[in-house]
């Protein structure tokens, strides 16, 4: 029996069961006999679950390798009683495949042939495999600030640019959502977590904004790139979507939307951002609208009509089924990871908050927070756990690449091959990889252009 973590009630004491998983061992030995496993990578070694339901107590009759990561583990179900230990055990534990390769899923086992050697112990995808998917179709980042377009004091002070042509075109990556942000102004790092601390003052966001737009069409212009404004427009040749992370540059006025889609190409608006704005509530900070506001609600359905990917990356799980109600187009969340254990203003989601997207046909991007995935391998299996919630047409990367506040699992664009190997080693197919390295953003955004 397959387990899944979200079912690990529906079994019964005594059944030979299935599960991946995250271990954690005491003093973070390499190898153990009893140790914890956990849906999902610690960011902090040695920091358990608190709630006893929250991981599964291995029992195993010889000492487990732990360090390659994720594993997948087969043994005899139990469920204890007691009620100061660990809800769920399992007992007579064995690696089914080796650490490292934990992500070999359904959709694996049904692959056929030479695809089901790309989960074999002791194989992995290789290079050539990797760049045949990435040749065979355009690879795209749902989010991206490449280039250090952001941050208040290079958009004030006009501060030098970094190469992305380049590693786009080493890393065969055809495009990028390049993200302004419209709010920087009003929110700073405090304690390590993005917080606002005052109000913008009138006309502040939208003339903010302006620059930022224009900074982002002076480094596409310096690096000789495309900007895509319709679904044709992506090639193999590198290009940039015209995205905008917060629609706070609007400052409520739906006509700057039309501005910004004529005058600066705009075809990716995210909702909110580090602020609870005019549009809705955000995962960092208490709910002030109920999620969607009525404002919000005519910027999805004006972004409809004029052909604008809607993104609801940052926003509560109200806001998101608000937004899937009124939209006639799929949805985009375009940077978070798949959590069971959501803490306190996370920027993770759960199931839940994943299938709303995935309803109304969208994609979820997968970013690459090292404290969350300490490694490519960490991330792909990452996004198979994402896929086997939502299916493999719902995901997507995401990438942060120089908005991150922390470390990236992935440091340039010149790194998609090994990204891509990572997924086949992690039991994609190559359709299932093409899909997840671009063919469903790309399919989302032709739906809504």
């Amino acid at each position: 029996m397959r387990l899944a973590w979200t079912d690990l009630g529906s079994a019964e004491s005594g059944a030979i069961v299935e599960l991946h998983g995250f271990p954690l061992a005491a003093n973070a030995a390499r190898r153990a006999g009893t140790f914890l496993l956990l849906p999902e990578p610690r960011c902090c070694t040695g920091h358990a679950p608190a709630d006893p339901a929250g991981a599964v107590e291995v029992f195993a009759p010889h000492p487990i390798a732990l360090a390659g990561g994720a594993m997948r583990l087969t043994g005899t179900w139990r469920v204890a009683t007691d009620a100061g230990g660990w809800r769920y055990q399992l007992h007579d534990a064995r690696p089914m495949v080796p650490p490292g390769w934990g992500s070999v899923t359904r959709r694996a086992a049904m692959m056929a042939g030479p695809l089901m050697c790309l989960a074999a112990p002791g194989q992995a995808a290789g290079p050539d495999a990797a760049r045949a998917v990435l040749a065979a179709a355009p690879a795209v980042d749902m989010h991206s600030h490449a280039g250090h377009i952001a941050s208040l004091k290079r958009i004030t002070s006009g501060g030098v640019f970094s190469a992305i042509a380049k590693p786009m075109r080493e890393g065969r990556m055809a495009a990028i959502c390049l993200a302004t942000v419209s709010d920087s102004p009003t929110h700073h790092v405090v304690g390590g977590r993005i917080r606002p601390f005052r109000d913008p003052g009138v006309g502040e966001l939208y003339n903010y904004g302006t620059l930022c737009f224009q900074r982002v069409h002076d480094l596409v212009k310096r690096e000789g790139l495309r900007v895509i404004a319709r679904g044709a427009d992506f090639t193999a040749e590198p290009g940039v979507v015209i995205a905008a992370e917060g629609a706070d540059f609007l400052e409520g006025k739906i006509e700057r939307l039309d501005e910004a889609y004529h005058r600066w190409t705009l075809r990716h608006l995210q909702l909110t951002h580090y602020r609870v704005n005019e549009l809705g509530d955000i995962q960092t900070e208490p709910p002030v609208h109920g999620g969607l506001t009525p404002f919000g609600a005519e910027v999805i359905r004006r972004c409809n009509r004029l052909g604008i990917v809607v993104d609801v990356a940052h926003g509560t799980l109200d806001l998101v089924r608000k937004a899937a109600a009124v939209s006639s187009k799929p949805l985009i969340l375009s940077h978070t990871s798949l959590t069971n254990h959501p803490l306190p203003y996370t920027r993770q989601i759960t199931a839940e908050h994943a299938k709303a997207i995935a309803a109304t046909g969208g994609a979820i991007g997968v970013w690459p927070v090292i404290d969350f995935f300490g490694s490519m391998t960490a991330m792909a299996v990452g996004i198979a756990r994402l896929a086997d919630v939502v299916g493999v047409d719902h995901v997507g990367l995401g990438t942060d690449l120089r908005g991150l506040v922390g470390g990236s699992a992935i440091g340039d664009y010149d790194e998609m091959p090994a990204f891509a190997e990572a997924l086949l080693a992690a039991g994609f197919s190559p359709a299932d990889a093409a899909k997840v390295l671009g063919g469903n953003y790309r399919r989302v955004f032709a739906a809504s252009i």
